[in-house]
């Protein structure tokens, strides 16, 4: 089973963020939340989640796939060294890459969507090649998604990627997702 990997720092995006967290663990797909600075972090609204781990404590082996979330808080993820090696690692790899609202600034600017069909955070477009208009996103290995409102299309677009349509359906159901 592919085990994910969620690096939050403060200033993430709540909805992305516990959003993306749920439907995954509903899906039976594991997903830890990572601390980059520590293990209680805020998010833009001001809700607070104890992480799973931190750090320094996991190792790159340990996961299939990552998952970045936007919020002002992804300027400190984008400057986190360790974790840019981390995801060019899971780019050579063929790992899994996904990203929504300004998370998605950090795969372009480590140069991963340049021939990518792709979407970002309204605004921030420019940092896209081929920028489109779309919710959601799947360009071979990697997901991209727009914003808070795209956050359950975001997570279920993860879960076909890695369980099939037919248990994105099943859980989009369930969920009754419009």
């Amino acid at each position: 089973m592919m085990k994910l990997i969620i690096p939050v720092v403060n200033g993430y995006e709540d909805i992305e963020l516990i959003t993306v967290v749920d439907v995954l663990r509903r899906a039976g797909i594991p997903v830890e939340i990572v601390g980059v600075t520590a293990s209680m972090v805020e998010g833009k609204s001001k809700v607070k989640i104890m992480t799973d781990k931190r750090l320094q404590e996991v190792s790159l082996r340990e996961y299939d796939g990552i998952i970045l979330i936007g919020g002002p808080g992804y300027a400190s993820l984008e400057k986190t060294a360790i974790l840019n090696d981390y995801i060019k690692a899971f780019a050579t790899q063929g790992k899994l890459l996904a990203a929504i609202g300004e998370g998605v600034a950090i795969l372009a600017k480590n140069g991963l969507l340049d021939e990518k069909k792709a979407v970002i955070a309204p605004g921030m477009e420019k940092l896209l090649a081929y920028p489109r208009d779309q919710p959601v996103i799947t360009d071979q290995n990697i997901i991209t998604s727009q914003a808070p409102g795209t956050a359950m299309h975001f997570a279920l677009a993860i879960v076909k990627k890695l369980k099939g349509d037919q248990a994105a359906q099943l859980l989009k159901k369930e969920l009754v997702v419009v």
